[in-house]
């Protein structure tokens, strides 16, 4: 593998991942960096080993892009989409609440506060020939930082996932069928940041929808960052490191119960530390011992955890099976006179092994029309 770095043999970018221990820092093979010395290099099948090792990508060749296909146009990026992606479909979710406080959507478009290191980078995202648009409204990062946002929106969009398996697999299933009529090209969407996604997923525990909103828009407004453009504020979800000094009281303020701040800055704090770290977790592929290592953290059910492992992570086998919007679809759907059992969605479950995820979405959408 040393060979191709001195070769700089673009044939074997994405191959292998080379990290250099005196920089911490990870490229592809024919990086344009000068080449570091043999001892000093360890190599990795992807870039999530290489995350997960401490290294960062580098801003040269841009490593955590190479399986992606974007265009750096100075004052935005296009992305390349499947030909079936459903943008519209897409929007549908996303403007699924009017009390949402990190997006908003405006006519076919979504304006959506980023935070890439020292940069709060407003996006303004629509869809064209088959391509995503990525405006930077407030400020144009560097070309690196153009980079890491290819990857967040195509992480936040499940670009890299193909459905084509799905699809197939709804053909032979009339509840899945019906659904990949109506929504074909929808995609789950993601939420990138791990720490926003298992806060959101605890405020949701136990209350409506409308309240876990207000209670998540007071987080945000209170603690995270801000920025104003033609007189709208955009915010970005809190970092851990805020939340994590916060006291019991500061959030009852807000209106959450007792247990519930204790449960959100117990999982800011474990964060803050360390022992939760969502690049490490990237690189587990088994879906059990992800959900058993989520379901150890306090605050953390069953339901929780299937939500985060679908949402935020690229495991698509999740399935929280308790959660009442997927009773209530199926109800609907099948036309019953009451819910179905726990039991009775086992069943119809098993038809769709490998896929609950994309499933369990596309039965949330259904109860938007």
């Amino acid at each position: 593998m040393y060979k191709q770095i001195l070769q700089k043999n673009k044939e074997y970018n994405g191959r292998f991942y080379t990290a250099v221990k005196t920089t911490k820092i990870y490229c592809v093979p024919s990086c344009p960096a000068r080449i570091p010395n043999f001892e000093n290099v360890e190599f990795f099948d992807n870039h999530n080993e290489a995350e997960a090792a401490g290294y960062r990508p580098c801003k040269k060749c841009f490593p955590q892009t190479i399986h992606i296909q974007w265009k750096n146009l100075k004052n935005h990026i296009e992305i390349s989409t499947a030909p079936d992606f459903n943008f519209a479909e897409c929007l549908v979710y996303l403007n699924r609440s009017d009390q949402e406080c990190l997006h908003q959507v405006v006519g076919e478009k979504i304006y959506k506060l980023v935070q890439i290191e020292d940069y709060n980078v407003l996006l303004k995202i629509n869809h064209v020939s088959h391509h995503l648009h990525v405006e930077f409204v407030n400020d144009v990062p560097p070309k690196w930082g153009r980079a890491l946002i290819a990857k967040y929106v195509v992480d936040m969009f499940d670009l890299q996932t193909d459905l084509n398996p799905f699809y197939e697999l709804a053909n032979n299933d009339p509840i899945l069928h019906a659904l990949v009529e109506k929504y074909r090209g929808l995609r789950i969407i993601k939420i990138n940041d791990l720490f926003e996604c298992l806060t959101w997923a605890v405020i949701g525990q136990q209350i409506n929808l409308k309240f876990a909103y207000t209670l998540k828009r007071r987080l945000v407004e209170s603690y995270g960052d801000k920025v104003s453009y033609e007189g709208v504020d955009y915010y970005s979800f809190p970092h851990p490191h805020v939340i994590a000094e916060l006291e019991i009281e500061d959030l009852k303020k807000l209106q959450f119960t007792t247990r519930k701040a204790e449960y959100v800055i117990g999982i800011a704090k474990l964060f803050v530390s360390g022992e939760l770290n969502k690049k490490e977790l990237l690189t587990e592929k088994d879906y059990h011992v992800l959900l058993n290592h989520l379901v150890s953290i306090r605050g953390i059910g069953h339901w929780t955890a299937d939500y985060t492992i679908m949402k935020s992570f690229n495991l698509n086998c999740a399935f929280p099976i308790a959660d009442v919007g997927i009773h209530n679809a199926l109800k609907g759907i099948l036309g019953l006179d009451k819910k179905p059992s726990i039991p009775e969605i086992q069943v119809l479950a098993k038809n769709w092994t490998g896929w609950e995820s994309y499933a369990a979405f596309y039965l949330w959408r259904w109860l938007y029309d």
